[in-house]
């Protein structure tokens, strides 16, 4: 499901007749579809990622109290909008191999970045304007095309929403063509946990970190 930037409208109401479908109290029931579901215990973090921790070891500790969704009001959609559009129009796409002579290199962007460059600078824009860093996930994902790609995850209560440097859109997860492969823990920034995508999306044979 796309959501425009004109508000929630029949778009939202729609995500929201799916969660409460049978129930109505299970709007914030974080194993319906909307959401996507995780493997116990925590997976290898991406190189790049653990390289970011390293160097910035304060952005990658435990949530103490981490929350679980974010319920998702018109003001907050709008930010996600007006965020999501801000950065991905400030920020010239260049792939690390260029900027920085390395395969994979994860850090805030100065006018040029890779994807995950852009998921960070969402991250840290959505943080600082309040929101809970549990529902703030970086994710890796597969492409049509094989090849790996970061996206940032926001989880709200109308489910996990997209937040992506290649579509202007914000998107639930499962309206993607992506195979969504691991993301941050919510319990702790430093961790990474698989997820499990059983959709059948077709996509070639390549190596994600």
């Amino acid at each position: 499901m796309r959501f425009n930037r004109k508000g929630l409208g029949a778009a939202l109401m729609s995500v929201l007749m799916t969660l409460a479908i049978g129930n109505p109290a299970q709007a914030f029931d974080t194993t319906n579809v909307a959401f996507v579901q995780t493997v116990g215990g925590t997976t290898s973090i991406p190189v790049g990622h653990a390289e970011f921790c390293r160097s910035r070891p304060d952005e990658c500790r435990a949530n103490a109290n981490p929350v679980a969704a974010v319920p998702l009001t018109e003001g907050l959609w709008q930010q996600l909008l007006s965020v999501n559009a801000g950065i991905n129009q400030a920020i010239v796409p260049v792939t690390d191999q260029e900027l920085y002579q390395v395969a994979e290199f994860w850090t805030y962007p100065n006018g040029y970045g890779d994807c995950e460059d852009y998921a960070l600078a969402k991250r840290r824009e959505l943080i600082n304007a309040g929101w809970p860093a549990s529902t703030l996930l970086m994710a890796v994902v597969k492409q049509a095309n094989g090849e790996g790609h970061a996206v940032l995850m926001v989880r709200t209560d109308r489910g996990d929403l997209v937040l992506d440097n290649q579509v202007g859109s914000i998107d639930l997860w499962s309206q993607t063509p992506y195979k969504f492969i691991k993301r941050q823990s919510q319990a702790n920034a430093g961790q990474w946990v698989d997820m499990i995508d059983t959709r059948e999306i077709v996509v070639a044979t390549a190596a994600i970190d």
